[in-house]
C-alpha cells in the first residue's frame, strides 16, 4: 500500500482527534451530592425563638432530621471529584446541625466540615451546650474514606 499525502493526513487527524479525547477523558469531572442552606439563609433563624416549622420555611427542608432521635434537622452535603478512570474522591463535606428543644425551639445552629479527616466546627450559634448528638456527626463526616459512589448513582 502506498502512503501518500491524503492517507498521511487523515492519520494525523486521527491521532489529534484520539488526544483531545485521551486529554477530555483526564479532565476532573466534580459532583455535588445533598444541600446546605446559605450562611444569609441561615442568619434568618433566632435561636431560642424559630421553631421546626419556621426552619423549615426559612431555609428548607433537612436532608435528615431525628435519625438517632427528634433532637433536630441535619443538613449535609458532598463534593467529590473524579479524574478518568480512578474511583472519585471526595474533596469536602459539610454538615449543618440545628437542634431544638423539648418545646421545638431552635437552641443551636451549628456549621461542621472536616479538616484532615477531623470534625471540625466551622460556625456555632449556641444558647447552651452544644449539639447532643456529636456520634451522628461524626458518622456522617467520618465515612470520609469510605464513599461509595454507586451509592448516588448519576
Amino acid at each position: 500500500m502506498r502512503i501518500t499525502r491524503r492517507t498521511g493526513r487523515h492519520a494525523l487527524h486521527a491521532a489529534v482527534f484520539a488526544l483531545a479525547i485521551g486529554v477530555a477523558g483526564c479532565s476532573p469531572q466534580f459532583n455535588n451530592y445533598g444541600y446546605v442552606p446559605p450562611e444569609e439563609d441561615l442568619a434568618l433563624i433566632e435561636v431560642g425563638n424559630d421553631t421546626r416549622e419556621s426552619v423549615a420555611d426559612k431555609v428548607g427542608v433537612p436532608t435528615s432530621s431525628g435519625v438517632l432521635n427528634t433532637s433536630g434537622y441535619y443538613y449535609v452535603r458532598m463534593r467529590t471529584r473524579t479524574i478518568g478512570p480512578l474511583a472519585p474522591q471526595e474533596i469536602d463535606r459539610q454538615v449543618v446541625a440545628i437542634s431544638f428543644s423539648d418545646a421545638g425551639v431552635v437552641q443551636n445552629v451549628e456549621r461542621f466540615g472536616l479538616e484532615r479527616g477531623q470534625v471540625v466546627p466551622l460556625s456555632r450559634r449556641v444558647t447552651s451546650s452544644p449539639v447532643s448528638d456529636n456520634n451522628f456527626l461524626r458518622q456522617l463526616l467520618g465515612n470520609i474514606g469510605r464513599f461509595n459512589p454507586t451509592a448516588f448513582g448519576s
